[in-house]
């Protein structure tokens, strides 16, 4: 299917945006605990070199380890479970590997 197309209600357009590499590290993610797995995955994705990717996958291991998350869940009721994120402040410096 191209970018535009005719419906029965007119003509129709698709925008199609580019991978960005922070998609790409969260689906490598999703695959592997492992940074190192991480990066490399993400590098073959977006076709980048792994050195680059590597500095990027470490800054979000960074923010990631920042926030804090508290699950309750209520067993034999009907209630909602509630999720409770919060996100520290703090500056965190991150050094080549």
């Amino acid at each position: 299917m191209s970018g535009v197309w005719k419906t029965k209600y007119g003509y129709r357009k698709v925008k199609e945006a580019e991978p960005e590499l922070k998609e790409a590290i969260e689906a490598a993610r999703d695959i592997t605990d492992d940074p190192a797995a991480q990066a490399e995955i993400a590098a073959a994705l977006m076709g980048m070199d792994v050195e680059d990717v590597k500095k990027e996958v470490m800054r979000s291991v960074a923010q990631r380890k920042m926030t804090q998350r508290v699950a309750t869940i209520s067993r034999g009721t009907a209630k909602p479970v509630v999720v409770v994120e919060r996100n520290t402040r703090r500056r965190v410096r991150v050094f080549d590997v």
